[in-house]
Formats: C-alpha cells, sequence, structure tokens
C-alpha cells in the first residue's frame, strides 16, 4: 500500500475514484488508513493535494487515534463504558444489561438478531434521557421545545426553526456529562440558532466548561448502521 509521511507519522493510502469532477477528498478509516477520493476523469498529483492539506491531515489524524468508537468489535458503549457483548440463544427476545460486570447479554433465537436488539435498547434508553432532560433543563435557558424526538441522524442532536429538537439514537453511548452537554447545546438554539458569540455567550451560562466537553465529545465516534454479528 502506498504511503506518505507526516512529520514522524507514516500514513499508507488507498487511491478511490470519486463522482465529483472538481475535487479532491480525503477520509480516514478505522484503521487510520487513508483514503484519497480523486475526481472523476482528472489526474491529480497526490503528493500535492496531500501537502496542501497536512496541516488538516495531522489534526484529523491525531484526533481519530485518541478517540473512540461506540461501536468497536464485539463491545459497544454506554454511559460512557465499553461492554462486553454477549449472545445467549433463546425463544424470546430480551436485553440483560450488567454495567457493573462490563457486558450486555442479549438473548435471541439466533446471533442475527443482536444489530436489532442493540438498536432497539439504544433508542429506548436514549428516548427517555432526552424526553427526561429537556424537560428539566428548558426552566434554565427559558425556553420550550414544540417536539423532542431521537432519530437515526447523523449528528448528536440538532434544532428547527419551529423549535424541534432532535437527538441521535445513540446518544445513550455517551457519559452523563456529554448528553448533557448535547441537550443545553440544542437547548440554547432555540435562544440563538447558530453559532454566533451570543449563542456561546448563552451556553456557556449553563455550560460553563462547554468547550472541555466539546472536545470531549469529538473524540467519540458514533456508528452508522451496526456491524455486530
Amino acid at each position: 500500500m502506498p504511503f506518505f509521511d507526516l512529520g514522524s507519522t507514516r500514513i499508507e493510502y488507498t487511491l478511490v475514484n470519486g463522482r465529483s469532477r472538481r475535487y479532491t477528498y480525503f477520509r480516514f478509516r478505522d484503521d487510520l488508513t487513508l483514503e484519497v477520493i480523486l475526481p472523476r476523469g482528472k489526474k491529480v498529483d497526490v503528493s500535492r493535494v496531500v501537502g496542501e492539506r497536512s496541516a488538516w491531515l495531522r489534526r484529523e489524524y491525531d484526533r481519530l487515534s485518541r478517540s473512540v468508537n461506540v461501536l468497536e468489535g464485539d463491545q459497544v458503549m454506554f454511559d460512557g463504558k465499553m461492554l462486553t457483548v454477549v449472545f445467549s440463544k433463546s425463544q424470546d427476545d430480551s436485553i440483560l444489561p450488567e454495567p457493573s460486570k462490563g457486558r450486555i447479554t442479549l438473548f435471541a433465537s439466533s446471533s442475527e438478531r443482536i444489530r436489532e436488539l442493540v438498536r432497539r435498547w439504544f433508542l429506548a434508553e436514549s428516548s427517555t434521557y432526552a424526553v427526561k432532560t429537556v424537560a428539566e433543563l428548558s426552566p434554565k435557558l427559558g425556553v420550550r421545545a414544540t417536539r423532542v424526538d431521537v432519530r437515526e441522524i447523523g449528528k448528536w442532536g440538532y434544532c428547527t426553526r419551529e423549535g424541534r429538537l432532535s437527538f441521535s439514537w445513540q446518544l445513550a453511548a455517551l457519559p452523563e456529562r456529554l448528553r448533557e452537554y448535547v441537550v443545553l447545546h440544542e437547548l440554547t438554539h432555540l435562544v440563538h440558532f447558530d453559532h454566533s458569540r451570543a449563542f456561546k455567550r448563552k451556553l456557556a451560562a449553563v455550560c460553563p466548561d462547554f468547550r472541555a466537553r466539546e472536545k470531549e465529545l469529538d473524540l467519540i465516534v458514533p456508528f452508522d448502521r451496526l456491524t455486530l454479528s
């Protein structure tokens, strides 16, 4: 596999043909190898574009090398802790979380049911937390959401101009201080629908260490689709 040196770090990469005719993109895989996605039908000097993006590549590589995946092999993060997923054959679907023992046991007729059971568990836990915490924290900002839900979205949370707050179904994976930060962040958008200085001042008033929590959250990598088997 070809590679380039980024300071003292050697990064292996593969070239992939993309759909764009103009732009070159970079994407790190879970194993920290890099995909260089080339514009369709256009020759690219890979060494040159890597050099132009070297600062970003170094920051992203450093961030990902320190990050933790919500799903890692046969383990899944819950409340900030990694639990080993144990499958037990049973005719009835059920879940037995045992965080104190570092595991969650999934009872099902087939191991193929594991993905669906974990998804259901996360959805239920995240929904309960989001609805409860939004209700508890809303008075601190003097706001009220028009609707609160948990969905399969690519962000930890978002707010619409109509006042709807949506949160990731993986919210339950996060430790409490980061779950709370996500909720406070979205509630603040009900006051300032942007990331302006006014938004940050308002957020700081209810979450003084929000910048530290942002950095912690940035090190947790959610997964789009469950790949347990």
